[in-house]
């Protein structure tokens, strides 16, 4: 077994130990996951992989936005087992949602690969947006350790990636970004309030 099947297999191993984390808390109603984010989240992301494949990235590199998007579509499906475990949705979800949705739509116009990205990352920022603003007003309605096992897992996937190039890299830099804001979000009370001790 080559050295990238083990790092995308530690890779995914770390994405599921960050969702099986988040299916639980969702379930136990602790956690409430923002179903527009969650299920754009999961379309925008399988539609990146499409993407990525079809204007020639690899196939290991792309594991990792599977994941990005398998892991919400669970996450999206497990807020219904639980009648408090989801994020009441607003208009401000809504109008995120539909500029994401709109994003999409702009990828299917467009018809290229490279576009499809870009348009993809687009869309799931829009997705993304309401999951931010949720983790800075209310940060114990997320786990945290969802987020961080996601940079992890990215982490441990970059010396997969053989060509540096948007096919190859922009969803996971994005995702990278994302994650790191969502993580600072959600802990930065508790790491201003440990300092100012």
């Amino acid at each position: 077994m080559s050295l990238d099947i083990i790092l995308v297999l530690i890779s995914v191993c770390l994405s599921l130990f960050g969702s099986y984390n988040y299916v639980r808390d969702t379930i136990k109603g602790t956690t409430r996951p923002n179903r527009v984010s969650q299920g754009l989240w999961a379309l925008t992301s399988l539609i990146g992989v499409g993407a990525a494949l079809a204007s020639g990235a690899e196939v290991l590199t792309t594991v990792r936005i599977f994941m990005a998007g398998f892991v919400p579509l669970i996450i999206f499906i497990t807020s219904f087992a639980n009648k408090i475990g989801y994020w009441k949705t607003t208009k401000f979800d809504y109008v995120c949602g539909l500029f994401s949705l709109l994003a999409i739509v702009l990828w299917l116009i467009a018809d290229l690969p490279i576009y499809a990205i870009l348009f993809a990352v687009t869309a799931d920022l829009f997705a993304s947006i309401p999951t931010i603003r949720k983790s800075w007003t209310n940060p114990e309605s997320e786990t945290g350790i969802n987020y961080i096992m996601g940079i992890l897992s990215l982490i441990v996937i970059i010396p997969t990636i053989k060509v540096f190039d948007i096919q190859n890299t922009a969803f996971q830099i994005y995702l990278f970004l994302v994650d790191s804001v969502i993580i600072f979000c959600i802990y930065r009370k508790r790491v201003f309030r440990s300092e100012s001790i």
